[in-house]
């Protein structure tokens, strides 16, 4: 048997993030996603991560030597409907943000532009994809109409926060003027008010 040498490691407990990863040193690594939610033990080597459930290996990755942020996916993790978006590319993004609506697909360029990469970019729309998958393409088109009327420069968090309170529902007119209306701002939280948004530096 070829000599192996012994290798340091180091073990914890987490809980399957609903997007099928697991947070480790600030990066994510995918698991099986019919894990989501469970708590898993995971084994951090120098070279590896390694996932375990009940004692028995799900998942297992080269470890990244990056710092944060990184995204460590296997297409045969993720839900069927999911594995579509396992590869796409910028082509890919802007063609579904055009089926989706125009609102979307002026959202989905801007959110590219706004980065320094086109890889980061491509990442944050990725997450604008999946919040299809949980409120519909329909309001998904009316949160990015809506966030555009407020700012050229949208962004991920402001859609999600439209989308949680409901506020892609209301007529477009009437959120307006109560964005324009300086009591409303404790009660929409994103929305500053016309003014907020004119200067250089303001994007929400």
């Amino acid at each position: 048997m070829p000599y192996s040498p012994y290798e340091l490691a180091s073990w914890s407990k987490t809980v399957v993030q609903p997007d099928y990863h697991v947070k480790i040193d600030n990066n994510y690594y995918s698991v099986p996603y019919d894990y989501i939610k469970c708590t898993v033990d995971v084994r951090v080597a120098r070279h590896i991560v390694e996932v375990f459930y009940k004692n028995i290996r799900i998942a297992s990755h080269k470890r990244s030597n990056k710092t944060g942020g990184d995204f460590i996916t296997i297409p045969d993790h993720m839900p069927r409907d999911h594995r579509k978006y396992a590869s796409f590319d910028k082509e890919f993004i802007l063609e579904w943000g055009a089926t989706t609506g125009p609102s979307t697909r002026l959202t989905i360029e801007r959110i590219i532009e706004s980065y320094p990469t086109e890889k980061q970019g491509l990442k944050s729309t990725y997450a604008l994809m999946k919040l299809a998958d949980k409120y519909s393409i329909e309001r998904i088109e009316k949160a990015c109409e809506r966030v555009l009327s407020y700012t050229p420069r949208p962004k991920l968090k402001s859609i999600q926060t439209i989308l949680k309170t409901g506020h892609d529902k209301l007529p477009l007119e009437k959120t307006i003027k109560q964005m324009n209306t300086p009591k409303n701002d404790n009660a929409y939280g994103f929305i500053r008010g016309a003014a907020y948004y004119g200067g250089k530096n303001n994007d929400n």
